[in-house]
């Protein structure tokens, strides 16, 4: 029996997606492995004594080949058991379970509000071509694609917090928060993401959608009598959201895997802020973790942006 071509599309990428995540493993154990100084004695202090090094050495496994320790931390994952933190001896999956909820709490509040407005921005942009609105969006978009994120926080917080008072600078949530807390709370970091993911939406949807505009379909529309915009939403869009897709699911990725340095600017407590601490504590089974997470979540949201720009435009298969 013949499976669906999708179906074996996604398979195959599935299979891709593993055997990219297998690459990955590879790269951040023995990239840790590179790094300088010995873990047993920065994690005991320099008073220890070697006996007491060479204990800890023996009990994390450090005396054994790197090969022998990858394949154990290898086999370890495939169980779903990530190892246990160094710095305060608790289950790593379990460190990871609130703060990875709290990442992608902050990932889709400006999920939210960003993928609307880079779509509608995008598309008016398209609509009034070369006009003073265009001119002016773009100049907005590719002011805050130039700055920094950790600019763009500061900035964000001199002014709507330090000078105005309207949020807090520090987006501190407790246990027990509402939701309306909890989004007052994250408003900042949650902007300061809109701002920096929504240009490159914003722009990818405006050249999609003008370079279909020469299209002899589009001219027969015109033709026909069909308003501007309807031409933008019923004839020019659907042929424009394959590529529109992929830019948006490549930002998602970026909002749930880049928002490290935001965490940190606004002390709020997700993933990204974890892994800082981790890696000041040199936690390092907790720094590879971390990793791990967020190249996983990477890999299947492209995985995702893949398959549905083949199911909104088939022509795709075809290509692959």
């Amino acid at each position: 029996m013949r499976m669906h071509p999708l179906l074996t599309m996604t398979l195959q990428r599935l299979g891709f997606g593993l055997l990219t995540l297998f690459a990955i493993t590879l790269l951040i154990f023995f990239a840790i492995e590179l790094l300088p100084g010995d873990l047993a004695q920065e994690v005991l202090g320099q008073s220890a004594t070697p006996e007491t090094v060479a204990a800890f050495r023996e009990r994390l496994g450090l005396d054994q080949p790197p090969v022998q320790r990858y394949l154990a931390w290898l086999g370890g994952i495939a169980q779903g058991d990530l190892g246990t933190s160094l710095a305060n001896g608790r289950e790593i999956a379990g460190l990871l379970g609130a703060r990875l909820g709290n990442t992608l709490f902050l990932a889709a509040y400006a999920a939210a509000i960003a993928v609307p407005l880079a779509l509608v921005l995008g598309l008016l942009a398209a609509l009034y071509r070369g006009s003073w609105f265009d001119r002016t969006v773009n100049v907005a978009t590719l002011s805050s694609i130039s700055f920094p994120e950790y600019f763009v926080a500061y900035i964000l917080m001199l002014l709507l917090s330090v000078k105005w008072g309207l949020f807090p600078s520090i987006a501190d949530i407790g246990p027990d928060a509402g939701l309306g807390t909890m989004l007052y709370r994250t408003f900042l970091p949650a902007l300061t993401l809109v701002l920096v993911v929504t240009a490159h939406m914003m722009r990818m949807t405006r050249a999609a959608i003008i370079n279909l505009l020469a299209q002899p379909y589009i001219e027969m529309a015109r033709l026909k009598g069909a308003s501007p915009m309807r031409v933008i939403l019923r004839h020019a869009l659907p042929n424009a959201l394959a590529p529109i897709i992929n830019v948006v699911a490549l930002n998602l990725a970026y909002l749930v895997t880049g928002v490290v340095i935001v965490e940190v600017v606004f002390v709020y407590p997700g993933l990204g802020q974890l892994m800082v601490d981790s890696v000041t504590t040199r936690d390092i089974p907790l720094v590879q973790a971390c990793c791990l997470v967020f190249a996983g979540i990477y890999i299947l949201l492209n995985l995702c942006a893949d398959l549905l720009a083949i199911a909104t435009n088939p022509r795709l298969m075809s290509r692959r």
